[in-house]
């Protein structure tokens, strides 16, 4: 197995670019850098300088490599498409400049969604048209990152989207051709959405390219699913803890990766509420335990 592991600005709470409680992006790559990490993914586009010199300089300057971006955006609303659009252009472009492979595709937070996720069996569905169009758009953009930017793009399920749950994800790989889209596998987001990830990547192997790691309490995990907690406020509650502080196995993953000889990045993300101030130690302790796997 070659696995390469960075880390990811949502590890900082940056989830959105113009978020005023965001970190410098300065920080972020010192922090990400003093942790260890020899990689970092893009975050939202618009939060590291999106001129390539300025970016390019400061990533070269820490001795970084820019591994992936995600277009995080409402694949999931047809009057949203020319926001997507935008968004997958400007990110696709960053990755193309610092010569990053991997695009990764994510359906983003739906206010209806966020109040029943990891509850497969509350949550509304898309269905028919809804679900069909939704697919067309997700299409669109694998295509032009595949096609126009020569770009890895991958699917990635996350709570409290309308592409959360084993079998929406399974729908979507096979709406699209995998010739345009591949798999990203987000151990936290499987484990919340209920199904088991090491399963998950053993049955789709060969289409997983990609990796975000992420580790969940169990504690608060059936803590927030029972008292039906929002999922902003699941995250702020602890729902993401330090890898293997948690129930992902991470043993076991690395190990079956090995025997179907993954290559490739996989990053660290542990969402986060930005004024926890504990990112710094929290990358520390993530890497020391990751490294402490992959050499045991």
């Amino acid at each position: 197995m070659k696995l390469e592991i960075g880390n990811a600005p949502c590890s900082w709470g940056v989830e959105q670019a113009d978020n005023p409680e965001n970190p410098h992006w300065h920080k972020v790559l010192d922090e990400n850098k003093a942790a260890g990490f020899k990689g970092i993914e893009l975050g939202p586009v618009g939060f590291f300088p999106e001129d390539p010199s300025i970016l390019g300089d400061a990533l070269a300057a820490r001795e970084l490599q820019l591994t992936a971006g995600v277009v995080y955006r409402p694949f999931h609303d047809p009057n949203a498409f020319e926001e997507v659009l935008d968004a997958a252009h400007r990110t696709f472009k960053a990755l193309v400049s610092h010569g990053a492979k991997t695009g990764v595709l994510i359906d983003s937070i739906s206010a209806e969604r966020a109040l029943t996720s990891g509850r497969p069996e509350e949550s509304r569905r898309l269905t028919g048209k809804d679900w069909s169009s939704m697919m067309d758009r997700i299409d669109t953009i694998a295509k032009i990152g595949s096609l126009e930017y020569g770009l890895d793009i991958c699917l990635h399920g996350h709570a409290a989207g309308f592409i959360e749950y084993q079998d929406e994800i399974e729908n979507t790989l096979e709406s699209i051709d995998e010739k345009h889209l591949s798999l990203c596998i987000d151990t936290g987001h499987c484990l919340f959405a209920g199904f088991d990830p090491i399963a998950f990547y053993l049955k789709h192997q060969e289409r997983t390219h990609y990796l975000h790691f992420k580790d969940t309490d169990p504690d608060v995990k059936a803590r927030v699913i029972r008292d039906r907690v929002n999922f902003y406020q699941a995250i702020k509650e602890g729902l993401f803890c330090n890898l293997g502080k948690g129930e992902c196995d991470f043993k076991t993953l690395f190990e079956v990766m090995d025997k179907a000889n993954f290559s490739g990045w996989a990053t660290v993300e542990q969402e986060c509420d930005p004024l926890a101030d504990a990112s710094l130690k929290d990358a520390k302790n993530n890497y020391r335990f990751l490294e402490s796997i992959r050499n045991s």
